[in-house]
């Protein structure tokens, strides 16, 4: 049975979804998991995009020892430098090099010929063979590139020291049937194709990333790029959880498996999908909340009489229990640190008293802590730690079908002073948002906002998504508590702390 090689671009082209904009905290966070997940290999990044990448490629790099870590780089010198000092430290260091070859973006995104263009990639391919033991080169936008064309610019890739080679459906056009010939002719017509490993990247513009992917498999690919939950650019990318899942299931045809730890899929899912703002569809495959729910009274009669009828994932396979230890006020530390531990969740010796008191204040007030509740208040308090300018101290709303709404706000500012601020507006959120607008003394445009519960129940947490625009950067917030309007204050105020803090980052790495 093939082995095939996980490619997990969550942290790259994942990052690139519309909204989404991860702080470096939230990186290392989903970088451990992929670890745990057991991910082959983790796009960690753009290291020559900015500081803030590289910073996170390289701290990813050096922190991740059981998956080799990559980065991106165009076909520039500078671009593979920049990988280089970033990736240098790793476990396994690599370079994932692109360019592009089809004739729509070879005449007007590179303006380059052919000769030219395979002129670059060669040159760029040879240069980075001197630095990185492995080299992975890309052609983008490759299933609009003429085949023979294509054939030839990979033959002179792979002479000058390429080790992957990635067939990219870049703007998820082709059809399964297409795109596993195209892997067919590359090992027909490329002399020198079996000297190194062939990998898929589709995207899902027709929702066709999965199959396609898979037929790269069947087709000679031993390496599978993609995202958790499949975000990524426009539709998104290929959903990893979907394409191991279904190599596994699939035993039988595909012949193949992965060395995914199947089990960690629903905190992968759930970790990246809280970090993000991006909530999974209901009826998303593998990881929606209805992956496993039966309505129909027939589905339900047959799984109650077994339940391979209409069953053939088994919810344990993924990580999805239908029970699991219940928390309460009554805990003691050492029973929430073993939780913790048991859910992945590493938390600093330092920390675990905070988030203890955090944990009995909320155990206090709701029936039963869940799993999902720990996770999400770790999250809360972990990741916004570094990042508190303002802080809630005190909120009021006054609200009534015949009275204007308003609301009261106490703050800590970033000197420790006390802000007090009151307005109105036409429903309870908007009188918050524009008592806290005055609060933090500057102009504040909401451009999203999002509630969802942790969990079920009248006293489930509220998780609240926001996205601002603040001194001319736009940026993504969250809040959890209790009361949505607490969380929605909360949201808001992360949201301004985390422009704060990337501009004071900025001005720091400038000045020095």
């Amino acid at each position: 049975m093939r082995q095939i090689k996980i490619f997990d671009t969550t942290l790259r082209d994942g990052e690139q979804s519309a909204g989404v904009n991860l702080n470096f905290s939230e990186k290392m966070e989903i970088a451990k998991q992929l670890e745990r997940l057991n991910v082959d290999i983790i796009e960690a990044g753009f290291p020559a995009a900015s500081k803030g990448d590289f910073f996170s490629v390289q701290q990813i790099a050096q922190t991740i020892r059981n998956s080799s870590v990559t980065g991106l780089a165009r076909s520039v010198y500078s671009d593979i430098d920049a990988a280089w000092e970033a990736l240098k430290d790793g476990a396994e260091p690599r370079l994932h090099v692109f360019i592009a070859t089809s004739p729509i973006h070879r005449e007007f995104k590179l303006k380059q010929s052919k000769e030219q263009v395979i002129e670059t990639a060669v040159e760029c391919v040879k240069y980075a063979a001197k630095k990185f033991p492995i080299v992975q080169w890309s052609a983008e936008d490759a299933c609009r590139t003429e085949l023979p064309y294509l054939a030839a610019i990979i033959e002179e890739v792979i002479q000058a020291g390429a080790h992957v080679i990635n067939i990219p459906d870049t703007v998820g056009y082709i059809s399964p049937k297409e795109y596993g010939e195209i892997f067919q002719y590359l090992k027909n017509n490329v002399p020198s194709i079996d000297k190194v490993a062939l990998s898929t990247h589709c995207h899902d513009d027709l929702g066709m990333a999965i199959a396609n992917s898979l037929a790269a498999v069947e087709n000679g690919a031993t390496q599978v790029e993609g995202t958790i939950n499949g975000i990524g650019e426009r539709a998104g990318n290929a959903a990893l959880e979907e394409l191991a899942v279904a190599l596994h299931i699939r035993k039988d045809h595909y012949q193949a498996k992965t060395r995914l730890h199947l089990k960690e899929i629903s905190r992968t899912s759930s970790l990246v999908s809280k970090l993000t703002g991006m909530v999974v569809p209901a009826n998303k495959a593998i990881v929606g909340r209805n992956a496993f729910a039966h309505e129909s009274g027939i589905h339900q009669d047959g799984v109650l009489k077994e339940v391979t009828t209409y069953e053939i994932i088994s919810p344990d396979l993924v990580g999805f229990h239908s029970n699991s230890m219940v928390l309460g006020k009554h805990s003691g530390r050492h029973a929430f640190r073993n939780r913790l531990n048991e859910l992945g969740l590493s938390v600093p010796d330092e920390d675990i008293n905070q988030l203890f008191v955090v944990f009995k204040d909320l155990a206090d007030k709701k029936k039963e802590m869940t799993d999902d509740d720990l996770a999400a208040i770790v999250l809360e308090e972990k990741l916004s730690k570094e990042q508190r300018f303002y802080e809630l101290i005190h909120l009021q709303v006054q609200y009534g079908t015949n009275q204007v709404p308003t609301a009261t706000i106490t703050l800590s500012g970033r000197n420790n002073e006390v802000i007090q601020e009151a307005a109105t507006g036409s429903g309870s959120i908007e009188a918050l948002y524009n008592t806290l607008e005055k609060s933090v003394n500057g102009t504040v445009n909401l451009l999203d906002y999002r509630i969802q519960s942790v969990g079920a129940g009248r006293d489930a947490l509220a998780q609240v998504f926001v996205k601002l625009r603040f001194q001319d950067m736009e940026t993504s917030g969250r809040g959890l508590a209790q009361d949505v309007l607490e969380a929605s204050a909360k949201a808001y105020l992360n949201a301004i702390n985390r422009v704060i803090y990337m501009k004071e980052k900025k001005t720091a790495v400038t000045q020095g």
